[in-house]
């Protein structure tokens, strides 16, 4: 039985969440919010880890609001955040094309496409402010992509069958974030934002129950420093490297949210982890990370496999009829733009049929033959062309004259540490932004809604909360020396700790092991006896670690072995947690195929009776079970259905 693995909780409920028409909840919670006036703000502190787009938003907002902003990121500068490597667009219910979009179809997509797991009054709030996001970017002068007539161009991604993207080219993480940038850093010229680069937040000062600062480390010189606040906001990103290899940054880590999960933060759906339909196959044994294509390459690219297995011609020498354009076939209405598990699980059954392309099999083509016959060269250069020349790079292959290959990896993590609907953790005065928190997108995120949540926390949403949140709160007195000091000594200790081991085998070999296990038996496909062998493995692994890791150098100078081996410490205790919650949660849903839950056609099968709820696990203290607890999901508006993109 999987509760073993656990001990069960109080249910857990979203308070701040207004009552009355979806429509109308956003407006009333911003009119029922108490606020803060602007000398008052002046004398508050607000932490800030993380300067990607939901963090550089963040800063920039509460430090032109009037607010005392302290900011953090572990880059040598806010523009190398792991937003930047987004491609393909951000979507916006602007309907530009006059095909039928609209706040509430942007609502209803992003809850079926999160195969309904997401909370309807998050989902429609994100829908609502989506259309202000392009105009504040607009504004910032973001390069959008515009059609010959000066309108902003849209493409369409997987899961829509309207245009809704907003793009710049395959640059569209990077424009919008160096915006975010440019807002950030004017704000700490005006001495509102205080910016620390090259600093890793390693934990949470906590008095009274509440988030009252952090204690981080300089990754220079090695130097341990406190810092206190009236409050702290994490944007520290997502944990998809708990996998080693994934499409994320080397450096993208779980640390921040973990270390406040420690103190008593929920940690929410762990096991929901994206797979991404479009990245470039696996190489060999010498990777540390994986390339994305955007999806965005699905609008105009055609997905298709030989019809027979162990056919090892080049592609230009099969026939039209001895291929397999398995998505058109399978998913007539939507095709090649169906969502992304569902393009995931249709490539890894082909591969698993013996269908595969390329070395190993592990491989389908994404084809542009038809698209450069139909437009030309040159307008597919124009969409595309940055794409198309980084993909050269890495495989020396040309994508104008031979397919692309590509195969599913890990992307992006839906789960994260809960949070209410003011984005608030159940830690007083701890709010979570962007992707290290769990709240929009359900079991599975639509192309293109990451960059969409990310500014629109930043931007629009953390204000009204956090105001909310200091306005009601008296009584935050100067935090103590006692709780400084705790902070400190915990994370002096573990340093010293990893120092000290000595042992044979390199933090890389952990990680790299640890991620093996995690993709093998709590990847795309997962199953009851896969879930319990890796329960064995990954405690044995983590054992293992604090008695053999190697971690050379010094903590006081900069040490790049012990920044990965903090990071993967942690890692260890996190992908023990999204174990858990894949194993109790017996349903397929979303990318997480359950063997054991699949209709006749080998679809997933989804368990509304038994799991219509959110999995907000409490830390359990290492040696004890760590503690579910519950919030129901309700649907008023788009009630649950079999999935179906056919």
């Amino acid at each position: 039985m999987t509760d073993t693995f656990y001990e069960a909780g109080d249910p857990v409920v979203d308070t701040q969440a207004p009552a009355g028409p979806v429509e109308n909840r956003w407006t009333t919670r911003k009119f029922e919010a108490k606020l803060v006036n602007p000398a008052n703000k002046r004398k508050k502190k607000i932490i800030v880890i993380g300067t990607g787009l939901a963090g550089g938003s963040a800063g920039a907002t509460l430090g032109e609001a009037g607010y005392h902003v302290i900011q953090f990121c572990f880059q040598d500068s806010p523009r190398r955040a792991h937003s930047i490597a987004a491609q393909g667009g951000i979507n916006a219910a602007k309907n530009y094309r006059n095909d039928g979009d609209s706040v509430h179809r942007l609502f209803y997509d992003t809850v079926k496409g999160g195969d309904f797991r997401s909370r309807e009054s998050n989902v429609h709030r994100l829908a609502e402010i989506s259309t202000q996001i392009i105009d504040q970017c607009v504004a910032q002068g973001v390069p959008f992509a515009r059609e010959y007539g000066g309108l902003l161009d849209n493409r369409s991604f997987g899961g829509t069958q309207v245009s809704r993207t907003f793009y710049a080219r395959g640059q569209t993480g990077q424009q919008l974030l160096l915006g975010a940038y440019q807002a950030l850093m004017r704000q700490v010229d005006a001495g509102n934002v205080e910016l620390h680069a090259r600093h890793e937040m390693l934990d949470l000062i906590m008095q009274d129950g509440r988030a009252r600062g952090v204690v981080v480390r300089d990754l220079i010189t090695g130097e341990i420093k406190n810092y206190t606040a009236d409050a702290v906001v994490l944007a520290s990103g997502g944990y998809g490297n708990v996998f080693f290899l994934s499409t994320n940054a080397m450096g993208s880590n779980v640390t921040a949210s973990w270390r406040a999960h420690k103190h008593g933060a929920y940690f929410a759906n762990p096991c929901y982890t994206q797979i991404h339909p479009t990245c470039i196959p696996y190489s060999g044994e010498h990777q540390s990370k994986l390339t994305l294509m955007s999806e965005s390459l699905r609008n105009d690219g055609r997905v298709w496999v030989p019809k027979k297995g162990g056919d090892d011609r080049a592609p230009g020498a099969i026939p039209e009829d001895e291929r397999d354009y398995y998505l058109e076939r399978i998913y007539p209405s939507f095709g090649n733009l169906v969502p992304r598990d569902i393009a995931s699980r249709a490539a890894k059954n082909v591969c698993d049929e013996g269908r595969g392309v390329g070395p190993g099999g592990q491989g389908v083509y994404l084809d542009f033959a038809d698209a450069i016959a139909r437009l030309g060269r040159k307008t597919v250069e124009a969409k595309y062309g940055n794409l198309f020349e980084m993909y050269e790079r890495i495989t020396g292959e040309n994508p104008y004259e031979v397919p692309m290959r590509i195969y599913p990896a890990v992307h992006y993590t839906m789960g994260g540490l809960w949070v209410d609907y003011d984005l608030q953790s159940n830690i007083p005065g701890l709010f979570v932004v962007g992707e290290a928190n769990f709240s929009d997108h359900g079991a599975n995120r639509l192309g293109a809604s990451a960059l969409m949540q990310g500014l629109a926390d930043g931007y629009f949403v953390l204000p009204t909360g956090l105001g909310d949140y200091l306005a009601r709160t008296t009584g935050l007195d100067e935090v103590s020396e006692a709780s400084v000091s705790d902070a400190e000594e915990r994370v002096r200790s573990q340093v010293d700790k990893l120092l000290s081991i000595n042992g044979t085998r390199t933090v890389d070999s952990f990680h790299r092991e640890l991620g093996h296990i995690m993709w093998e038996y709590c990847g795309m496909e997962r199953s009851d006896e896969g879930l319990r062998k890796a329960l064995e493995l990954i405690p044995a692994l983590r054992k293992e670690f604090w008695e053999n890791v190697k971690v050379t150098g010094k903590g006081e100078e900069l040490n790049k072995e012990l920044e990965k081996a903090g990071r993967v410490a942690d890692f260890l205790e996190l992908g023990e947690l999204m174990v858990i919650d894949a194993l109790h949660r017996t349903e397929s849903c979303g990318g997480h195929f359950r063997a054991e839950s699949q209709d006749e056609d080998g679809e997933a099968k989804r368990d509304d009776e038994h799991f219509s709820y959110v999995a907000a696990w409490e830390w359990g203290g290492g040696e004890t079970k760590p503690v579910l607890h519950k919030e129901a999901l309700e649907f008023e508006y788009v009630h649950p259905t079999q999935r179906s993109y056919k």
